[in-house]
């Protein structure tokens, strides 16, 4: 489907639906990029609801141990624990996932709530450009590594697990475009130091001051433009590849433009113009936020229908004509086989995982 700009703006209009509400107890949840923003509201809605553990996953010491803090005032919950990623950084998201292996347990909700916002090409220590490394490498690489935690959940506990992972509506808005398409290695284009001009990189910049509202083409808010369609992508081919009896529920949500401290790049005029935006059309984060408690919990009576699903407003929403068109279509196969292999040589695991996991053709 195609969203114009006027749906959108009357969607940030409008009412979002009450929190949905659940029964955590003995349960384990983790919440990516936790200590502030959509992943710390999200954080304080599950931690109402008891969980048996609720870890917050965050880069930074001290920002995360203020967000602890923060928690227990709001709501009371003392249990949270702080567990330190960096998703720049490929070891750390190894580290991440061998401690869960040694000490997590059960994972029945993990929400990969992950950003990076710049408008600059920075290369990480890994060789990626920083923003392609942290939404679309270490994002599904934390969700492959932590897989077979979620089935052992499955399996020991008899319940069905989710993850969930923050996408954009803003891939309504855009693709990727088609001489990259056309490329054997669109991740390694796209990361690439000869791809991220000044130019490119201010257009997967979100919410600048001539995009979002003055242009009906925007460019992306929520996450980077091309990011904002990899991580759609990234959930249709996980779940299309995943045995139909598999006790899991994947899918991507949608938090709508949020006031958020995503946006701190931004300087000078910009600011204070996407400042006004903000003020007269974004969500709250809390507001943000019940999307991904949703994707987490709701449909409790019915969730397989929430299977590799993008949801926006609390229910199941159409993908763009982009991803469901022949190329989207090739462009999600050819992905899904370069992600496998480029995480494969940063992870011996994941090809392990994937074939003990995953069907060789979709569903």
């Amino acid at each position: 489907m195609k969203l114009s700009f006027s749906t959108f703006i009357r969607g940030q209009f409008a009412k979002q639906p009450p929190v949905v509400k659940g029964d955590l107890a003995g349960k384990t949840v983790i919440v990516l990029g936790a200590n502030t923003g959509l992943g710390f509201e999200a954080s304080k809605h599950f931690a109402r609801m008891n969980p048996g553990r609720l870890i917050l996953a965050c880069r930074s010491q001290s920002r995360g141990d203020a967000a602890l803090d923060r928690l227990k005032s709001a709501t009371g919950y003392g249990k949270a624990e702080l567990w330190l990623i960096d998703l720049a950084d490929f070891e750390s998201v190894k580290k991440f996932a061998d401690k869960f292996e040694r000490d997590g347990g059960r994972l029945d909700i993990f929400v990969e709530n992950a950003a990076l916002s710049t408008r600059k090409y920075e290369a990480t220590k890994d060789g990626w450009e920083a923003s392609l490394q942290v939404s679309d490498l270490s994002t599904p690489l934390l969700a492959f590594l932590l897989l077979p935690a979620m089935m052992r959940t499955a399996e020991r506990y008899s319940t069905l697990p989710r993850l969930v992972v923050v996408a954009s509506e803003v891939h309504h808005f855009t693709s990727i475009e088609k001489k990259v398409l056309e490329r054997p290695d669109i991740l390694k284009t796209l990361g690439s130091s000869a791809y991220c001009t000044k130019n490119n990189m201010t257009s997967r910049y979100f919410l600048t001051k001539r995009k979002l509202l003055l242009k009906p083409n925007v460019q992306s808010y929520a996450h980077q433009q091309d990011s904002a369609v990899l991580n759609i992508l990234f959930v249709r081919a996980f779940n299309e590849r995943l045995p139909a009896s598999t006790p899991l529920v994947i899918n991507a949500v949608n938090p709508g433009l949020c006031k958020t401290d995503l946006l701190r790049e931004t300087q000078g005029i910009a600011a204070l113009i996407v400042g006004m935006i903000l003020n007269i059309v974004a969500f709250t984060a809390e507001e943000g936020s019940r999307q991904l408690v949703f994707g987490a919990l709701g449909n409790a009576d019915r969730p397989n229908d929430l299977r590799g699903e993008y949801l926006s407003a609390c229910r199941v929403f159409e993908v763009s004509d982009f991803i469901l068109s022949a190329d989207g279509v090739k462009a999600q196969d050819q992905l899904w086989d370069e992600l496998v292999d480029i995480l494969g040589q940063v992870d011996s695991r994941v090809p392990e995982i994937v074939e003990k996991y995953f069907s060789s053709s979709k569903q």
